[in-house]
């Protein structure tokens, strides 16, 4: 079974368009005129004056809220598909476009990029009888491909090859799940970032796509039973209903292979809840079937959870939890007739429990795993043990128990760093994880349960020396006096003078940890002497339930100040200062990140907040945008409203402040955090700056909420870090 069964949440909340499209004619300001006049001349021009932003017309719109009125002249720019919208976003990516074509050295430092991503990468392996599965990436392929072979030591074949989907490459493999013997494996495809997907049937030993293909599906698992499998969807819309009216009444069907959508049998649906998750899983043997419902829209942050007994036919779903609350609960696997159970409840860093359905009630379950000082990571069972993982200051620690809850072993990893993995099947002599760390490049293990030794199964060839780099973790005091964990990396020997550019970064929201990982993009910043500096800020889950609500909801301000607070000691210990100091965060960092330039304008030089939510207002009114209340609550809640009207993006620009240079990105295909959210930022943030710092918004085409190929994502890091450079004033060496 997988890790912790959260992915429900977590799955909803852990990109430009070409000259050549935006050059339509428009009078004298479309692209043809500037090209005419010189790039070079204007952008030399503009570097002494405001740009030429693209006018933004504001309209008559006030809301009230609780007797307070809120003014929102660029409500219009909500509507994406209008013609005015569509203008707007090309004049946008037009002047972008430009600003970043004059930075001299972005095309060499795109090439960099290009050289740093381009080495092979991996997924660790996975077992269906005598075949093992895995993903690789060449280096620069669009998407990762899926292999399969006989044994550890067969020929890789190609099994599916994501980059046939579509002639420009975005079109994504989502889910790949195979049936328990392997004869069938069910796999979702996403079209330009979209979180809609669409499923279709492969009979995997010819690899033959079969004719099944089920669509509106989202927020889904594959749970396989036989030669079918239960998965969730939303009914096809209305022709000419709104977006939002799509994320309705969450269902969850059974198909049989073979069969038309249409003939799918309907397993649970809840026509008294619209804003009600439904998703479900069966046991590795197939003979529970295990039903998640969450319903975040209502504001609460836990699930209930029931189960069915598949051996008994007419048996129906019975509940382990029947209220929707606070806590978590999941299913980890069964162990015979009882299944194992992972929650918080009354336990913050969580625990493990043996669940008897002849003994149902809460007071007679078992605990297997008491709740412990460190939070509880994942848990996974395979090879007749239980895989368990938890945090400590950050890094994973990984330990080996029976299943009778008994400590067998620690897992020595090799430095401090990220574990993930330790998937397999209950017959499986020995599993398979991936270690990475900021400066350890992600790596296969292979564990031996039997001689309790992991060796490694597959390192990546890099073209760099990482020994030049090292990693510190520092702890510094938030405004509050709490004590909050940073990660810093540098070139060694680095010199604290106080002026080196710096990069710092933070999420900091929805109980979700940001760990050491390893991105090759970053190399190209610390190779130029910058500072990188991940700082773990209240409002995740670095430290349990109660580090994520210490910044929940009526707490948000804490992540902020944990982030100043951040910024403030780079600068006290002379890392860097206010003119070498660059910000990024993306989805609720980007929040984040529009939130602490309107708080603390001074401390930083560069921002770049990416698909953030901006509107605190209105954010549960698009799409999927509900599912985030219980994060920060409803502004239709007078408590909430005030709150997050003191620091809502949009609402706490101010006239007449000097703001940093700023580069705002989304994508025309995001789904989750609409683009709207950036598009209404960035005319307000241009309209109100007083000083020169450029404010610009890149909105990519045919991506979602994230960049959806390779590609995408370097074209996406070569205009970042060339804003970044350009505007700290940093000349690159290649």
């Amino acid at each position: 079974m997988s890790r912790l069964p959260m992915i429900i949440v977590s799955s909803l909340l852990v990109l430009a368009l070409t000259p050549d499209v935006l050059a339509r004619a428009r009078g004298r300001r479309d692209a043809a005129f500037l090209a005419q006049r010189g790039l070079a001349q204007v952008f030399q021009s503009a570097r002494q004056q405001r740009l030429p932003y693209p006018e933004t017309p504001k309209v008559l719109q006030t809301d009230h809220y609780f007797g307070s009125p809120v003014t929102d002249p660029y409500r219009w720019l909500e509507d994406q598909t209008s013609p005015a919208t569509v203008r707007w976003v090309e004049a946008q990516n037009q002047l972008t476009s430009a600003y970043l074509t004059d930075i001299p050295y972005r095309q060499a430092l795109m090439n960099r990029l290009q050289a740093l991503y381009s080495y092979p990468r991996y997924s660790a392996p996975v077992r269906r009888g005598d075949h093992y599965f895995f993903f690789k990436n060449d280096g620069l392929q669009n998407q990762n491909v899926l292999y399969r072979q006989h044994g550890l030591g067969g020929e890789p074949e190609v099994l599916l090859d994501p980059n046939q989907f579509s002639e420009d490459g975005t079109t994504r493999l989502i889910n790949f799940v195979l049936s328990k013997e392997g004869r069938y494996a069910a796999y979702g495809i996403s079209e330009g970032g979209s979180d809609w997907e669409t499923y279709h049937v492969m009979d995997v030993a010819t690899g033959e796509r079969l004719p099944d293909e089920l669509q509106w599906v989202k927020v889904s698992n594959i749970a396989w039973q036989g030669n079918g499998f239960y998965y969730s969807r939303y009914d096809a819309p209305e022709p000419g209903t709104e977006l939002s009216s799509r994320n309705e009444f969450h269902k969850v069907y059974y198909h049989q292979v073979g069969s038309p959508q249409s003939a799918d049998r309907l397993v649970y649906e809840d026509r008294q809840n619209p804003h009600r998750f439904h998703v479900l899983e069966t046991t590795e043997d197939e003979r529970f079937l295990i039903l998640y419902v969450n319903e975040r829209g209502s504001g609460k942050e836990g699930n209930a959870l029931y189960f069915r007994d598949l051996s008994q036919p007419e048996s129906a779903f019975t509940p382990i939890v029947d209220t929707i609350g606070e806590d978590h609960y999941g299913v980890i696997d069964n162990v015979g007739d009882r299944l194992l159970l992972w929650t918080n409840q009354g336990a913050p860093n969580g625990r493990v429990i043996l669940y008897d359905p002849q003994q149902p009630a809460a007071e007679d379950w078992r605990t297997l795993l008491p709740e412990g000082p460190k939070p509880l990571e994942s848990i996974t069972l395979a090879g007749g043990k239980l895989f368990v993982t938890y945090l400590e200051d950050v890094a994973t620690r990984s330990y080996v128990f029976s299943l009778d809850g008994e400590l067998e072993n620690e897992i020595e990893l090799p430095t401090l760093g990220t574990a993930v993995g330790f998937d397999g099947n209950n017959d499986d002599p020995f599993v398979f994880y991936t270690f990475t760390s900021f400066t350890y490049p992600s790596t296969i293990y292979r564990y031996d349960i039997a001689a309790r030794q992991s060796s490694v199964f597959r390192i990546p060839g890099l073209h760099f020396d990482l020994d030049d780099y090292e990693t510190q973790q520092i702890f510094y005091q938030s405004k509050d006096g709490t004590r909050i964990p940073m990660f810093i990396i540098h070139r060694k020997g680095l010199e604290l003078n106080g002026d080196n550019p710096t990069l710092l970064t933070a999420y900091g929201g929805f109980g979700s940890s940001v760990q050491p990982w390893f991105s090759p993009f970053r190399i190209a910043l610390l190779e130029q002497g910058f500072v990188f500096a991940l700082a773990n800020i209240r409002g995740g889950g670095e430290y349990g339930r109660t580090w994520h609500e210490a910044a929940r909801r009526l707490n948000r301000q804490n992540a902020f100040d944990d982030f100043i607070a951040a910024a403030e000691y780079l600068i006290d210990q002379h890392y860097t200062d206010p003119n070498h100091l660059s910000i990024t965060g993306a989805s609720n960092g980007g929040l984040l990140m529009g939130v602490v330039m309107n708080q603390r304008p001074d401390l930083f030089k560069v921002v770049v907040p990416q698909t953030g939510v901006m509107d605190m207002l209105r954010f549960h009114q698009f799409t999927i945008g509900w599912n985030w209340i219980p994060e920060y609550g409803s502004s239709d809640n007078e408590a909430d409203f005030h709150n997050l009207y003191r620091y809502s993006p949009l609402h706490n620009i101010r006239e007449g402040v000097h703001y940093p240079a700023t580069l705002i990105t989304t994508a025309d295909r995001d789904d989750r955090v609409v683009p709207a959210h950036s598009y209404k930022y960035a005319a307000t943030l241009q309209s109100r700056q007083a000083g020169r710092n450029p404010i610009l918004i890149r909105i990519d085409t045919n991506s979602g909420h994230g960049a959806s190929n390779t590609s995408k994502q370097i074209a996406e890091a070569a205009d970042i870090y060339s804003f970044i450079f350009h505007n700290l004033g940093v000349e690159p060496e290649f």
